[in-house]
C-alpha cells in the first residue's frame, strides 16, 4: 500500500474496493505482444491508482465500470478530461497484459508523465523483481532499467515533500510526516516490576505529575505500559492490565497539557488495545508484532489506529533463550521476520501507511546484536525493500533506553545511571534514520535529538548545494 498523503483510500473505501475485487468474471483482452486471450474468471494481479495492488477475477473492463461507479459512490461527477478530481481509480496495470479499446487503455497512457501516479506505484513494488507479472510492468515502462529508471528520470525521492506528494500517517484528527523531525516518545511504566522505574508511578497522581513532567521537557508521545515486558516477566492478565491503565489513561486524557500530543500504550493484548482506543489513546505499540494474541490484526484493522508492530522472538519469558538468540546475520534475519510480520499485518487489513516498525533492541538480542541494529538501521531498511519500498520506509521506533546492553558496555549496573549511555545510543540511531525514540530521560534525550535533526538537515542542504 502507497504511503502517499494524497493517494491513500480510507480503510472503509479499501474494503469496498475489495468486495468488488472478488467477483469473478471473463473477458476478452490483449496480451503485451497483441495477441488475443480470452480470461476464464483467472485471478489476475491489478495495480489501481491510489496505491493499491489487488488481485481480482474480473476482467479488465468490468473492473473499469466497478471502479467508476466506485469513484460516483465517492462523489466523483463528470468534468474535465485530465483535469482536478475528487479521486481518480485508473487501472494502472492489468496482470501482464495491453489493453487497447474506445473506452480502456492499459497501461493508462499518461502514468508515464506522472510523478504523482509513479511514487505510490514503486512505493508498492520492491527491488527484487519476484515474479513475470511485475517484471512485466517494468517492461511497459520502456526504460531498460524499468519503473525504478523512470521514477529517477522523473526526480525520484527528491521529489517526496514537493508537488503535494508527502508520505503520512493518518494519527489522531491530523496527518503526521515522521520525516520532518524525528519525535520523542517518553515513556511511562505503571508497573511494580519494570526493569527501570517499576513501583515509581503506580498511583494517579504520581503517573499525572510524570507525564506533566515529560511533556514540559518537550514529549510528543506518551507511551503508557500496564504490563512488564522485561526478561523473565510474569504475564498479567487483561482485567489486571485494564485496572492498572484504565484510570491513569483517563487521568492524562483530561490534562489541559496532552492537547496536542499523542497517547500510545503498549501492550499486546487486543483487548486492552480496543478499550484504549475506545477512551481516547491514539495509537497500539505491541512488542509482540501481534504474535501473542491472535487477535490483535483484526481489532487493530477494525479500530485504525496507528500500529508500532516490534521484533521479538518468543516472549518476555523465553526471548533470552539460547534458541532465540541464535543469528547468522542479525540486520538481515530481523528484517525478515519483521517483514514477514507486517505482511501478515497487511493481509489482515492493517494498511502499510499505519503502521509503524521497531527492530526490538534489546529483545531476543544480545549486546553485539543491539550494537548491529543500532548502526545497522540503514541496512535493515534496504533488505526489507527488496520486498516492499512501502514498508522500508515506514517510520522507524527504537527503543533502547536504559536497557541492560548499555549497563555491560558501560559498567552500569543501575538503570538510571545509563542515560548518558541512551543519549550515545539515540544519537547513533536517529543519524541513521530513526524516526521516533522511546526514552525514560526526555528532557536530555529531546535535546540530542534536536542535535541530531540539525546535523542532518545541515547534510542534506550541503549536498543540495553540491549538485
Amino acid at each position: 500500500m502507497s504511503l502517499l498523503k494524497c493517494l491513500g483510500l480510507p480503510r472503509h473505501q479499501v474494503s469496498t474496493a475489495r468486495k468488488y475485487l472478488n467477483v469473478s468474471s471473463l473477458s476478452c483482452l490483449r496480451t503485451a505482444k497483441n495477441f488475443s486471450i480470452e480470461a476464464h474468471s483467472q485471478d489476475e494481479e491489478v495495480v489501481i491508482a491510489l496505491g493499491i495492488r489487488a488481485v481480482t477475477k474480473l476482467g479488465p473492463h468490468e473492473l473499469l465500470a466497478t471502479l467508476k461507479k466506485i469513484e460516483k459512490d465517492l462523489g466523483r461527477t463528470d468534468g474535465i478530461r485530465y483535469g482536478p478530481r475528487p479521486i481518480d481509480l485508473d487501472i494502472l496495470f492489468y496482470g501482464k497484459y495491453k489493453v487497447r479499446s474506445d473506452s480502456l487503455n492499459i497501461p493508462h497512457e499518461r502514468i508515464w508523465e506522472r510523478p504523482f501516479v509513479i511514487a505510490p506505484l514503486v512505493d508498492l513494488l520492491g527491488s527484487a523483481i519476484d515474479n513475470d507479472t511485475v517484471a512485466s510492468w517494468h517492461s511497459f515502462s520502456g526504460h531498460s532499467g524499468g519503473l525504478f529508471e523512470l521514477w529517477e528520470k522523473l526526480g525520484g525521492e527528491s521529489l517526496i515533500g514537493q508537488e503535494g506528494m508527502h508520505r503520512v500517517m493518518p494519527v489522531a484528527n491530523g496527518l503526521v510526516d515522521w520525516s520532518l523531525r524525528t519525535s520523542v516518545m517518553g515513556i511511562l511504566n505503571l508497573t511494580p516490576d519494570s526493569f527501570s522505574d517499576g513501583g515509581n508511578f503506580q498511583s494517579v497522581e504520581s503517573a499525572v505529575s510524570q507525564v506533566q513532567l515529560m511533556i514540559s521537557e518537550g514529549a510528543d508521545i506518551i507511551d503508557i505500559g500496564a504490563q512488564s515486558t522485561r526478561p523473565k516477566a510474569s504475564r498479567i492478565s487483561v482485567e489486571e492490565e485494564l485496572s492498572r491503565l484504565i484510570p491513569v489513561l483517563e487521568a492524562v486524557k483530561s490534562m489541559p497539557e496532552i492537547e496536542g500530543k499523542l497517547i500510545s500504550i503498549d501492550t499486546f493484548y487486543s483487548d486492552v488495545a480496543s478499550e484504549a482506543v475506545s477512551r481516547g489513546a491514539h495509537l497500539i505499540n505491541d512488542v509482540s508484532a501481534g504474535q501473542l494474541d491472535p487477535n490483535m490484526f483484526k481489532v487493530i484493522a477494525d479500530l485504525d489506529v496507528p500500529y508500532v508492530a516490534m521484533h521479538m522472538r518468543g516472549d518476555p519469558c523465553t526471548m533470552q533463550s539460547r534458541e532465540n538468540l541464535k543469528y547468522d546475520d542479525v540486520c538481515k534475519e530481523v528484517s525478515s521476520e519483521l517483514y514477514s510480520r507486517v505482511r501478515q499485518a497487511e493481509l489482515s487489513g492493517i494498511p502499510t501507511w499505519r503502521i509503524i516498525i521497531d527492530p526490538g533492541i534489546g529483545f531476543s538480542k544480545k549486546t553485539e546484536d543491539n550494537l548491529d541494529i543500532l548502526t545497522g538501521l540503514p541496512a535493515i531498511r534496504a533488505e526489507i525493500a527488496k520486498s516492499s519500498f512501502a514498508i522500508s520506509r515506514a517510520p522507524i521506533l527504537i527503543g533502547p533506553s536504559r536497557k541492560r546492553f548499555l549497563g555491560d558496555i558501560c559498567s552500569r549496573p543501575s538503570a538510571i545511571e545509563r542515560d548518558p549511555a541512551t543519549i550515545a545510543s539515540i544519537t547513533a540511531g536517529v543519524l541513521g534514520g530513526a524516526n521516533i525514540v522511546r526514552v525514560h530521560n526526555v528532557k536530555d534525550n529531546c535535546d540530542a535529538v534536536k542535535l541530531c535533526d540539525a546535523l542532518l538537515r545541515h547534510k542534506s542542504s550541503a549536498m543540495k548545494s553540491r549538485r
